[in-house]
């Protein structure tokens, strides 16, 4: 039997039935197309029967020749697949990701029950242009968001990424055959996490003015930690011998409560720890067993980042004088990497320190920090031209 067929239905008690239906409606005025009579019919990939109508005959054998290609050539959807709400494929998606953090699921989930759903959940998944998600896009811009404040430029992007991956599981599975996800402008998230850069004085003076917690200021603004790494550094992670950190975990506020997990991006890495005061921080590790946590809360337990900030780090800020810079206990990571490029590390140091994912990142984020050393490259070729010059003007010798 052929894959893919055309069924004249002319002689079908059904399309009688309905013809006879259509020209009496048809009589009485009624606008609607008449009753197809050729049907394609196919078995789809999945073994089941699968057909559509057509009024004449040409039509039906270009859709049996587009079917008969998709299935040779594997791209074949089932037409019906696309009619799946978008609220069904995003609980597929979202179901489907299995190797996200904590974090980044609860983020999911905020976007896709505020701002996707809401907008998308009742429209069928094919049904959406580039056009429409367009104007999403400005809704989302010039609109209140979910607390009745204007959106900021990240958050819109992040409801575009989450959309743009609910689209893009729909063509994994077939639904459609390309997002309307691509080529959008988003808005420029410029100013909303701007770098601060502190120089050594001024770290030490905070990290004086924090007092029992200036060895944690010094790790997050040598080391390049992130917060939550910080906060759930154990003490058998510390090696004074080596000055090494190894972070293998980090605290995740979930619903209120604090979770231990793996790192962000499930990146395991030892990063440097400056020799100045790696003792100070084996003397705080000393008397601990090995699954302590190395920095606590006053009353014991793990710290608590908004505790942290309103009890130790913002008085610290105003007590050092570096009020109206915008620094916060994560930014120390741009003071840590801004410190070490311009102590010489390379970026592939830069990029371990920092837990990124690739190098790339790095000098996306701090490229502007590398100094511009196109003068040492021609210095060095320079140097390598006088050598072979100098030696191609050696008189020849005897063996």
């Amino acid at each position: 039997m052929a894959r893919v067929w055309i069924e004249d239905r002319a002689n079908h008690a059904e399309y009688l039935t309905a013809m006879e239906k259509w020209q009496a409606a048809k009589r009485e005025g009624a606008k609607r197309l008449a009753p197809g009579r050729w049907r394609v019919r196919w078995y789809g990939p999945d073994g089941k029967p699968k057909a559509k109508t057509f009024g004449k005959l040409p039509q039906a054998e270009a859709e049996k020749d587009a079917i008969t290609a998709r299935l040779d050539k594997g791209s074949y959807r089932d037409p019906k697949s696309g009619k799946a709400s978008v609220k069904v494929v995003a609980e597929e998606w979202f179901t489907a990701k299995r190797k996200i953090g904590r974090t980044t699921r609860r983020d999911y989930r905020d976007l896709l029950d505020n701002y996707i759903i809401p907008r998308w959940g009742d429209w069928q998944i094919a049904a959406i242009q580039w056009e429409d998600v367009s104007t999403w896009l400005t809704e989302l811009e010039t609109q209140p968001g979910k607390a009745g404040k204007q959106l900021g430029a990240a958050r819109i992007v992040k409801c575009y990424r989450v959309m743009a991956m609910v689209m893009k599981h729909a063509v994994f599975s077939k639904r459609v055959s390309v997002s309307p996800c691509h080529d959008h402008e988003l808005p420029r998230p410029d100013d909303e996490d701007e770098h601060v850069y502190l120089s050594h004085s001024q770290l030490e003076r905070l990290a004086l003015a924090a007092g029992e917690y200036r060895l944690l200021i010094l790790t997050l603004g040598y080391c390049g930690i992130r917060w939550a790494e910080a906060s759930a550094v154990k003490a058998g992670r510390l090696s004074v011998p080596k000055r090494r950190i190894r972070i293998t975990q980090n605290f995740t506020d979930v619903s209120g409560q604090l979770a231990l997990g793996p790192c962000k991006t499930h990146e395991k890495r030892s990063v440097p720890l400056p020799r100045s005061f790696a003792d100070e921080l084996g003397t705080l590790a000393r008397g601990r067993k090995a699954d302590d946590l190395l920095f606590t809360a006053p009353e014991g337990g793990p710290l608590r980042y908004a505790n942290f900030r309103s009890r130790v780090f913002d008085p610290a800020v105003k007590a050092a004088g570096l009020e109206g810079m915008g620094i916060t206990p994560h930014k120390l990571r741009h003071t840590a990497a801004s410190l070490a490029i311009a102590a010489g590390a390379d970026v592939k140091v830069i990029q371990t320190m920092l837990g990124h994912k690739d190098a790339a990142m790095t000098l996306n984020v701090y490229s502007h920090l590398f100094p511009d050393r196109l003068d040492e490259v021609a210095d060095a070729l320079d140097a390598g031209r006088m050598v072979a010059l100098a030696m191609a003007d050696a008189p020849l010798t005897d063996a």
